[in-house]
């Protein structure tokens, strides 16, 4: 049985940061964030982003979430509520308890700690929410912001393989780590 969509959908407040639903009105922001220093680590966005592309994704983030795929957030700074990017966890396709964690920031909001305050508290939130056994995240070896991520969420490496960057139409060797929800919960 899957969770209410109410549920799925309850933001999440963080030390300085509230994980809320995205919304098809983020979408001019997304766009304006998903700068070619954004958009060179992530495998599903090309490069530019337009507004019609973001709108497109958001949409799909919220069908994931509404149909229980998936919980996807806009990352809100509490301070002044300005969108900062996007994280979800989205049920893998093979095996309905494990998920993938996928998250960007904008760059003004690069290096400061915030995402590794949303991973733990979308992770966290995850885990219960879809009844995840396993997260699992990739990243390009060069992308050390993203490991330090997932190093900090307690991830244990998993190894690396390709995997198809949409964005570029291309395979590129990515780094993986899983977290199993009884290690996440000590």
């Amino acid at each position: 049985m899957w969770p209410a969509a109410s549920d799925l959908t309850d933001p999440i407040e963080t030390a300085r940061l509230r994980l809320r639903a995205v919304e098809e009105a983020d979408a001019a922001t997304v766009a304006r964030l998903m700068t070619p220093e954004v958009t060179r680590w992530l495998a599903s966005w090309p490069s530019p982003v337009t507004e019609a592309l973001a709108r497109e994704r958001l949409a799909q983030m919220r069908d994931a979430t509404r149909t229980a795929q998936g919980v996807c957030w806009a990352i809100e700074r509490t301070e002044d509520r300005a969108l900062m990017g996007t994280i979800s966890v989205l049920r893998s396709r093979d095996a309905a308890m494990r998920g993938a964690l996928g998250y960007w920031l904008g760059e003004p909001f690069h290096r400061q700690g915030f995402m590794s305050e949303a991973a733990a508290a979308a992770v966290a939130a995850a885990f219960v929410r879809l009844d995840l056994r396993v997260i699992e995240a990739g990243a390009q070896p060069e992308n050390y912001g993203s490991l330090a991520v997932m190093r900090a969420l307690g991830m244990r490496p998993i190894g690396p393989r390709l995997m198809w960057a949409a964005g570029r139409q291309r395979d590129e060797l990515c780094e993986y780590f899983e977290l199993a929800r009884d290690a996440a919960a000590r």
